[in-house]
């Protein structure tokens, strides 16, 4: 249902409003000034405002410029028995959406909040489908039994609010099931925002999840609404769960059990309607008996475990997907159709293990196609894109194998990978206990593996 917030210092014309709008199907907020409207704005989501210019304390137009400096996108229609056109525009400047004369047409005053509600709609749709496009995320159909179990849990929980929780291995998809899901419930035309939590540093994991209030700290210079605000209505995907301080794991844990927020440095809470789908490549109940993660945290999020398993597990789905991404790629970058010779058919689909599953198999299909200079692709043409088939090997005194045919800047980078990887096997996969033994912020390290296109 769509709220309409009122806020006029007039009695009867706050009454008259809410009864037709609520006939209308709306819910409505009353406000009798200015201060009264901002706090309903920290505590309630709202998705049109109707505004009167001539208010006590506070003059509407000053709530207006508030109300904009807050980051909002809230169309807000000015209602106005004093109206001129200075006024009128000057409204406009100030990001107002419509600007209506009183007294008041009924039916004006329906017409402009439903075209508002709409125009703000496309805009939230557009932007979702530019994210969706960039990032190219599809559940590319598969052949197998693993593929089309998945495909019915996701049935199954779509039309639910149970929490799900998502594990696999790096690159396996976790975050396209989570959009799949999202997609098909009754939440899809709300937003979908997605976090990594282990991209983000500790100490600014807490603003962004539930966002701050202006002067709450250096650098706070205006109002910012969290992750959690923002997916309102929608889903909210957390994913790297397990990388998350055990501080931030409490504070996620309240709101999953109150359904509400308090941004940094706020006095009011503010209630949230959000589904949570959570992912991790990690094993939680190794890290719930090493007091890693919160045991409490888990039985809130794990409703409905979805396990993904790795590429190799599940080849019959390879060759799906390489003639997907072949067929996106050639139309992307205009060249033309790519073939796999037999050989280099069987390599990927039976014998090649995949350590970086679906990301790694559309990375390599994106190199062939850029690279690759005849239309067929054979055997040596997929090795020689394959980094790690030539990367060094670590040897028991701590020396490596090096490959003659690289540089410097090579070397250095499959040394550099190699490393981080014996650490990473080393500390379990742990990203904050190797950026530890590593002596560099866990940020930093996971931009770090991402440009060597680990996991």
């Amino acid at each position: 249902m769509k709220s309409i917030l009122i806020v006029d210092d007039e009695e009867n014309i706050r009454g008259t409003l809410k009864d037709v709008l609520e006939d209308e199907g709306y819910a409505v907020f009353l406000a009798e000034n200015g201060k009264v409207a901002l706090h309903i704005l920290d505590t309630h989501v709202v998705d049109v405002i109707l505004l009167d210019l001539w208010l006590p304390e506070i003059g509407g137009m000053d709530v207006l410029k508030m109300m904009k400096g807050r980051e909002s996108n809230i169309p807000v229609i000015i209602i106005s028995g004093h109206g001129t056109i200075d006024t009128a525009v000057r409204a406009t400047k100030e990001g107002a959406f419509d600007f209506i004369e009183k007294p008041l047409s009924i039916e004006r005053i329906v017409n402009v909040i439903d075209h508002a509600i709409k125009i703000n709609d496309l805009k939230e749709e557009n932007l979702a489908l530019r994210q969706g496009n960039l990032n190219s995320y599809y559940m590319v159909k598969g052949s197998s039994d693993v593929y089309n179990g998945i495909e019915k849990l996701i049935s199954s929980c779509a039309l639910s609010n149970s929490r799900i929780l998502i594990t696999g291995e790096n690159g396996t998809g976790k975050e396209v099931v989570a959009r799949k899901i999202h997609e098909v419930s009754q939440r899809r035309d709300a937003p979908f925002v997605a976090v990594n939590c282990a991209a983000i540093p500790q100490t600014l994991i807490e603003a962004e999840l539930f966002g701050y209030q202006k002067g709450s700290f250096t650098g706070a210079v205006s109002d910012k609404r969290g992750k959690f605000e923002i997916a309102d209505r929608g889903t909210i995907f957390l994913d790297e769960i397990a990388d998350m301080s055990l501080e931030a794991q409490a504070k996620v844990l309240r709101v999953l059990e109150e359904m509400q927020i308090e941004r940094i440095g706020g006095v009011s809470l503010i209630k949230i309607d959000v589904r949570v789908i959570a992912a991790t490549n990690k094993d939680l109940s190794h890290l719930i008996k090493e007091r890693q993660f919160r045991e409490d945290l888990f039985y809130r999020l794990n409703v409905v475990p979805i396990h993904i398993p790795a590429l190799r597990e599940r080849r019959e789905d390879i060759p799906g997907l390489l003639n997907y991404y072949f067929e996106l790629f050639a139309h992307e970058s205009v060249k033309k159709m790519k073939v796999l010779s037999d050989e280099a058919a069987q390599f990927l689909v039976q014998e090649y293990t995949w350590p970086g599953n679906i990301r790694e198999l559309k990375n390599l299909v994106e190199r062939l196609i850029i690279l690759t200079r005849d239309v067929a692709v054979d055997l040596e043409d997929v090795k020689n894109n394959i980094p790690h088939l030539h990367e060094t090997e670590f040897l028991a005194d701590g020396s490596f194998v090096y490959n003659e045919k690289d540089g410097l800047r090579e070397a250095k980078e499959q040394f550099e990978r190699n490393y981080i990887l014996n650490v990473l096997k080393k500390n379990k996969n742990n990203i904050t206990r190797t950026a530890q033994v590593l002596k560099v912020e866990r940020s930093n390290l996971y931009k770090i593996m991402k440009r060597l296109g680990i996991g």
